[in-house]
């Protein structure tokens, strides 16, 4: 067991050293969120300002902003594969394969890197919400349990996408699955709009939608009354899912080397 922790350890500097290595897509990955934030906050507030979703929390970019928070961690965790496909054609995943790091790991690896990344972009937004006028009076404890789903939330996607990288081995096709799966989910839950403004059907789709469990949880960061029963029940459908996700690209691993 220590010895595989420590294989997670060294995958997961390895890795965040790589993103390190790479200024721009640092500044790209913080400046992103923010003019979501800026630009939907600015667009949207003349026509929800006054629905009764977002007047209750003072401001729409108050509602907006752990919307923001979860549409960050669903797009940068679903381009996770695209980064494995590069290594694959580059021979740095065959390298590692030849090597007694545990397969697990490898992967585990790759996912604590990108869910260090997406909460500093969480935190991130969340500080220039807070410049906004954004408050979470639901206090730390729910705003830790946020930041926890969408670790969660951000493992799942990622480990879907990179099982998608070692199945496919295409840039291209990660993408397409990727944009395919994310926009759908990303607009089927309440990051723009509450549940009450919705179409029926698309009401329907959203209870269901673990993005839009990941927002629930969020908007009861910004609430006085937080409603544990409800952050409890989604965030162990997240963690299920994560699992699962988790499960399902070690698998796809395991195929990969066997074909190699």
């Amino acid at each position: 067991m220590r010895e595989g922790a420590a294989q997670l350890y060294h995958m997961t500097v390895r890795d965040l050293r790589s993103t390190l290595r790479q200024p721009t897509y640092v500044v790209a990955a913080l400046v992103q969120p923010m003019l979501w934030l800026l630009l939907f906050g600015q667009l949207f507030t003349p026509l929800m300002e006054t629905t009764p979703g977002t007047a209750a929390t003072g401001s729409y970019t108050v509602f907006l902003t752990p919307g923001v928070v979860a549409l960050t961690a669903v797009f940068a965790s679903g381009w996770s594969g695209v980064v494995l496909v590069t290594e694959m054609e580059q021979g740095l995943l065959n390298r590692f394969l030849v090597t007694p790091v545990r397969r697990w790991a490898l992967i585990a690896g790759r996912l604590a890197q990108q869910a260090i990344v997406v909460l500093a972009q969480a935190v991130f937004v969340l500080l220039i919400g807070v410049s906004c006028g954004a408050r979470f009076h639901g206090g730390i404890l729910i705003l830790l349990a946020f930041l926890a789903a969408m670790t969660l939330c951000t493992i799942a996607f990622a480990s879907l996408s990179n099982a998608l990288g070692l199945i496919t081995r295409s840039h291209q096709t990660v993408v397409a699955i990727a944009q395919f799966m994310v926009l759908p989910l990303a607009f089927l839950s309440e990051i723009f709009v509450p549940r009450e403004e919705m179409p029926a059907w698309m009401s329907a789709v959203a209870t269901v939608n673990p993005v839009n469990w990941l927002v629930e949880i969020g908007r009861q960061s910004i609430s006085e009354d937080v409603e544990w029963d409800d952050v409890l029940g989604r965030g162990c459908g997240l963690l299920a899912i994560a699992l699962a996700s988790f499960w399902l690209s070690t698998l796809a691993l395991r195929v990969y080397q066997r074909q190699v």
